[in-house]
């Protein structure tokens, strides 16, 4: 009851997992079922169990607004999950940068207003939901990036290439059966790599739909022919494949690559191409723009600004625009 005396309620609850494995949210449904009779205006409520994506949203909201108070305007909702490295000396919770998300913007300024009275870096996040986890995986690798221990970020993209990386797991995991051996996560990623580029296509797709077109019959431009940035190698690069899977669904097809001015000799594709010169004409004459290489080279305000739908399976495009489809 004496919940009604505090400004701000954080839930700090255990969060495990059943005999099947399942989440068990009790003690956080349960803490907030008995919270709602004392809620009062002007209060932030803060999560920061450990959780799955949506649970503030799915679980806490309806709960806090069964307490007649307006979310974001009379009460406000946040979710910021703990982060510390206990044992390590290096590191002081006030100094170890701390995510927030919001269930409105009223209620992020408010959460911010709280936390920073005790930790040095906050993040904003752009949802509760990416705060958990979910939502934008780039927002997410950035956000995850501002923990100081422990952490790597690798980002996704439209499939591996190179003449190495694609190549020697399968080496390795085809030996291995020579000896008995299983290596389930090299053939599983390795699924997921080679799975890319037609999921790129998908998101192709999908955009194309919005626009009321369809992928038979489009004109598609693919940016970077290279396995990576900044260099003139194109061996198993998923550009080809991307291309390829365009074609065999009815699409027009052109690539623009700096570091690439003609469609190499490859053994399993073979494309009449050359490299054309990135002008804001060159975008508005085709329906759509594939980000698959981010070179440095490519101006990327001029693709932006002239490119009728761009999707971008680099990241490269952080801020939210309706032309751009995250891939």
């Amino acid at each position: 009851a004496r919940a009604a005396e505090c400004d701000a309620l954080i839930l700090c609850l255990p969060t495990p997992l059943n005999k099947s494995r399942e989440p068990d949210l009790s003690y956080v449904t349960n803490t907030m079922d008995a919270l709602v009779p004392h809620l009062r205006q002007g209060q932030v409520v803060s999560l920061e169990s450990t959780t799955y994506p949506g649970t503030t949203e799915e679980e806490m909201l309806p709960r806090v607004e069964r307490s007649g108070l307006a979310v974001g305007e009379d009460i406000f909702l946040v979710y910021s999950p703990e982060r510390e490295d206990p044992g390590n000396p290096d590191f002081e919770t006030a100094t170890i940068p701390k995510l927030i998300g919001g269930h409105t913007h009223n209620c992020l300024e408010m959460g911010t207003a709280l936390y920073e009275q005790v930790v040095d870096q906050l993040v904003p996040m752009s949802s509760t939901c990416a705060a958990e986890m979910g939502i934008d995986i780039f927002e997410v690798v950035d956000a995850a990036s501002t923990k100081p221990f422990g952490y790597t970020p690798y980002y996704p993209g439209p499939g591996l290439g190179g003449h190495c990386i694609p190549i020697d797991p399968f080496y390795l995991t085809w030996k291995a059966k020579e000896y008995g051996l299983n290596t389930r996560f090299i053939e599983l990623s390795g699924e997921v790599n080679r799975a890319m580029p037609e999921y790129v296509v998908s998101k192709l797709t999908e955009g194309l739909n919005g626009l009321g077109k369809s992928l038979k019959g489009s004109s598609i431009l693919v940016l970077g022919l290279a396995y990576k940035k900044n260099v003139g190698d194109s061996r198993e690069s998923p550009a080809a494949e991307i291309l390829s899977l365009l074609v065999q669904r009815g699409a027009t097809v052109e690539y623009s690559d700096p570091h690439i001015p003609s469609f190499p000799a490859m053994r399993n594709y073979q494309f009449e191409l050359v490299s054309r010169e990135l002008t804001a004409q060159l975008l508005e004459s085709f329906d759509a723009a594939i980000l698959v290489t981010d070179h440095d080279d490519f101006d990327y305000e001029l693709i932006k600004e002239h490119a009728n739908l761009i999707i971008d399976s680099r990241g490269r495009y952080r801020e939210p625009a309706a032309h751009i489809v995250k891939a």
